[in-house]
Protein backbone atom coordinates (compact mmCIF):
# COMPACT_ATOMS: atom_id res chain seq x y z
CA UNK A 1 0.00 0.00 0.00
CA UNK A 2 2.66 2.13 1.23
CA UNK A 3 5.40 2.67 -1.01
CA UNK A 4 9.34 3.49 0.18
CA UNK A 5 10.29 6.84 -1.64
CA UNK A 6 13.80 8.77 -1.37
CA UNK A 7 13.26 11.26 1.30
CA UNK A 8 13.96 14.68 2.26
CA UNK A 9 14.00 16.73 5.71
CA UNK A 10 11.35 19.29 6.32
CA UNK A 11 11.79 20.67 10.33
CA UNK A 12 12.36 17.32 12.11
CA UNK A 13 10.31 14.77 9.83
CA UNK A 14 11.50 12.96 6.86
CA UNK A 15 9.14 13.04 3.72
CA UNK A 16 8.52 12.41 0.37
CA UNK A 17 11.05 14.27 -2.25
CA UNK A 18 8.04 14.60 -4.52
CA UNK A 19 4.86 16.16 -2.31
CA UNK A 20 1.39 16.49 -3.57
CA UNK A 21 -0.16 19.98 -5.12
CA UNK A 22 -4.13 19.42 -4.39
CA UNK A 23 -4.91 22.82 -6.15
CA UNK A 24 -6.00 21.55 -9.20
CA UNK A 25 -8.73 19.57 -8.04
CA UNK A 26 -10.23 23.50 -7.00
CA UNK A 27 -9.76 25.04 -9.71
CA UNK A 28 -12.85 26.40 -12.08
CA UNK A 29 -12.84 25.21 -15.03
CA UNK A 30 -10.62 22.29 -14.37
CA UNK A 31 -11.53 20.47 -11.61
CA UNK A 32 -12.18 16.96 -12.07
CA UNK A 33 -15.30 14.99 -10.22
CA UNK A 34 -14.51 14.09 -6.21
CA UNK A 35 -14.37 10.69 -6.66
CA UNK A 36 -11.41 11.52 -9.27
CA UNK A 37 -9.65 13.83 -7.43
CA UNK A 38 -9.80 11.33 -4.21
CA UNK A 39 -8.57 8.33 -6.59
CA UNK A 40 -5.44 11.11 -7.27
CA UNK A 41 -5.01 12.05 -3.81
CA UNK A 42 -4.71 8.28 -2.64
CA UNK A 43 -2.74 7.22 -5.40
CA UNK A 44 -0.08 9.73 -4.57
CA UNK A 45 -0.19 8.48 -1.01
CA UNK A 46 -0.24 4.70 -1.66
CA UNK A 47 2.91 5.82 -3.92
CA UNK A 48 4.73 7.08 -0.89
CA UNK A 49 4.18 10.80 -1.27
CA UNK A 50 3.59 12.09 2.60
CA UNK A 51 3.59 15.56 1.76
CA UNK A 52 -0.09 17.52 0.34
CA UNK A 53 -0.54 20.89 -0.47
CA UNK A 54 -3.42 22.71 -0.13
CA UNK A 55 -4.51 26.40 0.68
CA UNK A 56 -8.46 28.11 2.11
CA UNK A 57 -7.99 29.68 -1.24
CA UNK A 58 -8.27 26.57 -3.78
CA UNK A 59 -11.39 27.08 -4.08
CA UNK A 60 -13.72 27.47 -7.76
CA UNK A 61 -15.46 29.93 -6.13
CA UNK A 62 -15.08 32.93 -3.51
CA UNK A 63 -18.20 31.45 -1.97
CA UNK A 64 -16.58 28.07 -1.31
CA UNK A 65 -13.45 28.93 0.31
CA UNK A 66 -11.74 25.62 1.93
CA UNK A 67 -13.05 23.33 -0.70
CA UNK A 68 -9.68 22.00 -0.99
CA UNK A 69 -9.01 21.73 2.41
CA UNK A 70 -12.22 20.04 2.96
CA UNK A 71 -11.21 17.70 -0.41
CA UNK A 72 -8.24 16.75 1.18
CA UNK A 73 -9.52 16.07 4.61
CA UNK A 74 -11.87 13.51 3.07
CA UNK A 75 -9.93 11.81 1.14
CA UNK A 76 -7.57 11.33 4.01
CA UNK A 77 -10.50 9.97 5.93
CA UNK A 78 -11.43 7.22 2.96
CA UNK A 79 -7.45 6.48 2.35
CA UNK A 80 -7.37 3.09 4.43
CA UNK A 81 -3.61 3.92 5.49
CA UNK A 82 -1.79 5.77 8.21
CA UNK A 83 -3.26 9.51 7.62
CA UNK A 84 -1.07 10.26 10.62
CA UNK A 85 2.27 9.95 8.95
CA UNK A 86 0.84 12.58 6.00
CA UNK A 87 2.16 16.02 6.71
CA UNK A 88 -0.92 18.58 5.16
CA UNK A 89 0.42 21.84 4.24
CA UNK A 90 -2.00 24.79 3.68
CA UNK A 91 -1.87 28.38 3.24
CA UNK A 92 -3.52 31.89 4.40
CA UNK A 93 -3.38 35.35 3.82
CA UNK A 94 -4.21 34.73 0.00
CA UNK A 95 -8.10 35.88 -0.22
CA UNK A 96 -10.53 35.00 -2.69
CA UNK A 97 -12.92 38.29 -3.57
CA UNK A 98 -16.01 38.62 -6.44
CA UNK A 99 -13.25 39.64 -8.92
CA UNK A 100 -10.84 36.83 -8.60
CA UNK A 101 -7.63 37.01 -5.69
CA UNK A 102 -6.83 39.75 -2.91
CA UNK A 103 -4.14 39.82 -0.19
CA UNK A 104 -4.53 40.40 4.14
CA UNK A 105 -1.51 39.98 5.43
CA UNK A 106 -3.28 41.74 8.99
CA UNK A 107 -2.60 38.99 12.20
CA UNK A 108 -6.17 39.29 13.07
CA UNK A 109 -7.33 37.91 9.38
CA UNK A 110 -4.57 34.94 9.48
CA UNK A 111 -5.23 33.86 12.83
CA UNK A 112 -8.81 33.67 11.75
CA UNK A 113 -7.78 32.06 9.08
CA UNK A 114 -5.92 29.37 10.35
CA UNK A 115 -9.17 28.96 12.65
CA UNK A 116 -11.75 28.09 9.41
CA UNK A 117 -8.24 26.21 8.18
CA UNK A 118 -8.57 23.99 11.25
CA UNK A 119 -12.06 23.46 11.04
CA UNK A 120 -12.07 22.98 7.10
CA UNK A 121 -9.28 19.90 7.42
CA UNK A 122 -11.23 18.42 10.65
CA UNK A 123 -7.36 18.65 12.73
CA UNK A 124 -6.38 19.99 16.37
CA UNK A 125 -3.58 21.29 14.92
CA UNK A 126 -2.32 21.92 11.53
CA UNK A 127 0.86 20.09 10.55
CA UNK A 128 2.30 22.92 8.14
CA UNK A 129 0.61 26.04 8.02
CA UNK A 130 2.52 29.33 5.72
CA UNK A 131 1.51 33.02 5.09
CA UNK A 132 0.58 32.47 1.41
CA UNK A 133 1.73 35.99 -0.09
CA UNK A 134 2.91 39.18 1.19
CA UNK A 135 0.27 42.23 2.04
CA UNK A 136 2.21 45.48 1.33
CA UNK A 137 0.00 47.02 3.45
CA UNK A 138 1.13 45.11 6.44
CA UNK A 139 4.73 45.12 8.07
CA UNK A 140 6.03 41.75 7.20
CA UNK A 141 7.22 41.25 10.55
CA UNK A 142 3.49 41.97 11.90
CA UNK A 143 2.17 39.27 9.94
CA UNK A 144 5.18 36.49 10.61
CA UNK A 145 4.53 37.51 14.17
CA UNK A 146 0.87 36.19 13.83
CA UNK A 147 2.51 32.80 12.62
CA UNK A 148 4.82 32.76 16.05
CA UNK A 149 1.26 33.54 17.98
CA UNK A 150 -0.18 30.71 16.46
CA UNK A 151 2.73 28.30 16.71
CA UNK A 152 3.04 29.00 20.54
CA UNK A 153 -0.65 28.67 20.55
CA UNK A 154 -0.54 25.00 19.60
CA UNK A 155 -2.44 25.54 16.61
CA UNK A 156 -0.28 24.89 13.58
CA UNK A 157 2.96 22.59 14.17
CA UNK A 158 5.58 24.00 11.76
CA UNK A 159 5.41 27.43 9.98
CA UNK A 160 5.77 28.64 6.30
CA UNK A 161 5.94 31.35 4.20
CA UNK A 162 5.39 31.58 0.42
CA UNK A 163 6.01 34.01 -2.60
CA UNK A 164 8.95 35.23 -0.34
CA UNK A 165 12.15 37.13 -1.60
CA UNK A 166 15.61 36.46 0.15
CA UNK A 167 15.38 39.32 2.39
CA UNK A 168 11.94 38.53 3.83
CA UNK A 169 13.08 34.70 4.17
CA UNK A 170 15.61 36.25 6.72
CA UNK A 171 13.20 37.86 8.67
CA UNK A 172 10.48 35.43 9.15
CA UNK A 173 13.61 33.08 10.10
CA UNK A 174 15.22 35.81 12.98
CA UNK A 175 11.28 36.46 13.68
CA UNK A 176 10.38 32.47 13.70
CA UNK A 177 13.79 30.33 14.57
CA UNK A 178 13.27 27.04 14.27
CA UNK A 179 9.74 27.05 13.40
CA UNK A 180 9.99 27.94 10.16
CA UNK A 181 10.34 25.01 8.07
CA UNK A 182 9.88 25.86 4.02
CA UNK A 183 9.40 28.70 2.06
CA UNK A 184 6.92 27.86 -1.23
CA UNK A 185 8.14 29.64 -4.10
CA UNK A 186 7.34 29.54 -8.01
CA UNK A 187 10.14 27.64 -9.73
CA UNK A 188 10.66 25.72 -12.92
CA UNK A 189 11.99 25.91 -15.94
CA UNK A 190 10.53 28.59 -17.68
CA UNK A 191 10.44 30.85 -14.06
CA UNK A 192 13.78 30.42 -12.79
CA UNK A 193 14.17 33.78 -10.95
CA UNK A 194 13.53 31.97 -7.65
CA UNK A 195 17.43 30.56 -7.56
CA UNK A 196 18.63 33.28 -4.68
CA UNK A 197 15.37 31.75 -2.75
CA UNK A 198 16.52 28.46 -2.79
CA UNK A 199 20.35 29.20 -1.86
CA UNK A 200 18.86 31.15 1.14
CA UNK A 201 16.82 28.11 2.52
CA UNK A 202 20.27 25.84 1.75
CA UNK A 203 21.96 28.22 3.96
CA UNK A 204 19.33 28.19 6.68
CA UNK A 205 18.31 25.05 6.03
CA UNK A 206 14.73 25.26 5.03
CA UNK A 207 12.98 23.55 3.08
CA UNK A 208 12.22 24.97 -0.41
CA UNK A 209 8.62 23.91 -2.31
CA UNK A 210 9.06 24.84 -6.01
CA UNK A 211 5.03 25.59 -6.88
CA UNK A 212 3.75 24.71 -10.18
CA UNK A 213 7.09 22.77 -10.66
CA UNK A 214 6.12 22.02 -14.57
CA UNK A 215 5.07 25.38 -15.29
CA UNK A 216 1.61 25.98 -13.62
CA UNK A 217 -2.09 24.35 -14.74
CA UNK A 218 -2.46 23.88 -18.37
CA UNK A 219 1.48 24.93 -19.31
CA UNK A 220 2.83 21.83 -18.65
CA UNK A 221 3.40 21.78 -22.30
CA UNK A 222 5.56 24.66 -21.82
CA UNK A 223 8.46 22.41 -21.78
CA UNK A 224 8.53 22.30 -25.19
CA UNK A 225 10.05 25.31 -25.04
CA UNK A 226 12.77 23.55 -23.39
CA UNK A 227 14.30 20.79 -26.02
CA UNK A 228 16.78 19.63 -23.73
CA UNK A 229 14.35 18.27 -21.17
CA UNK A 230 12.56 16.01 -24.10
CA UNK A 231 15.69 14.98 -25.62
CA UNK A 232 16.95 13.51 -22.20
CA UNK A 233 13.46 12.24 -21.68
CA UNK A 234 13.46 10.53 -25.09
CA UNK A 235 17.11 9.04 -24.17
CA UNK A 236 15.97 7.68 -20.74
CA UNK A 237 12.56 6.85 -21.81
CA UNK A 238 10.84 8.63 -19.40
CA UNK A 239 8.35 11.50 -19.71
CA UNK A 240 10.00 15.16 -19.88
CA UNK A 241 7.87 16.00 -16.51
CA UNK A 242 9.90 13.49 -14.83
CA UNK A 243 13.04 14.45 -16.37
CA UNK A 244 11.93 18.57 -15.01
CA UNK A 245 11.38 17.22 -11.38
CA UNK A 246 14.13 15.14 -11.58
CA UNK A 247 16.36 18.42 -12.24
CA UNK A 248 14.39 20.74 -9.27
CA UNK A 249 15.37 17.78 -6.66
CA UNK A 250 19.32 18.01 -8.02
CA UNK A 251 19.11 21.81 -7.73
CA UNK A 252 19.66 21.03 -4.02
CA UNK A 253 18.69 18.86 -0.69
CA UNK A 254 16.46 21.30 0.36
CA UNK A 255 13.62 21.48 -2.70
CA UNK A 256 10.60 19.49 -2.16
CA UNK A 257 8.65 19.75 -5.61
CA UNK A 258 5.29 19.50 -5.13
CA UNK A 259 3.58 19.32 -8.57
CA UNK A 260 -0.01 19.41 -9.21
CA UNK A 261 -2.49 16.52 -10.56
CA UNK A 262 -6.08 15.91 -10.81
CA UNK A 263 -5.77 12.20 -12.53
CA UNK A 264 -3.83 9.51 -10.51
CA UNK A 265 -1.57 8.88 -13.76
CA UNK A 266 -0.18 12.56 -13.79
CA UNK A 267 0.71 11.80 -10.17
CA UNK A 268 2.71 8.56 -9.96
CA UNK A 269 4.23 9.53 -13.49
CA UNK A 270 5.69 12.45 -11.19
CA UNK A 271 6.40 10.24 -8.23
CA UNK A 272 8.97 8.79 -10.32
CA UNK A 273 10.74 11.53 -10.56
CA UNK A 274 12.10 10.70 -7.14
CA UNK A 275 14.37 7.65 -8.57
CA UNK A 276 15.80 8.99 -11.60
CA UNK A 277 19.14 10.13 -11.36
CA UNK A 278 20.29 12.32 -14.04
CA UNK A 279 24.15 12.74 -14.88
CA UNK A 280 26.39 16.02 -14.68
CA UNK A 281 26.11 16.55 -17.97
CA UNK A 282 22.47 15.82 -18.25
CA UNK A 283 21.87 18.58 -15.60
CA UNK A 284 24.49 20.76 -17.05
CA UNK A 285 22.19 21.18 -20.66
CA UNK A 286 19.48 21.70 -18.87
CA UNK A 287 20.33 24.25 -17.06
CA UNK A 288 21.98 26.05 -19.60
Amino acid sequence: MHNAMRTRTLGNLQVGAIGLGAMPMSVAGHMPDENQSIRTIHAALDAGVTLVDTADAYTPSHTDVGHNERLVARALSLWPGDSAAVLVATKGGHTRTPGGWDVDGSPSYLKRACDRSLKALGVDVIGLYQHHRPDPKVPYEETIGALKDLHDAGKIRFAGISNADPEQIRLAHAILGDRLVSVQNEFSPRFRSSEPEIDVCAELGIAFLPWSPLGGIGRTGELSGHPAFHAIAGDRGVSPQQVCLAWELARSPVVIPIPGASRPETILDSVAAAELELTAEELARLSA
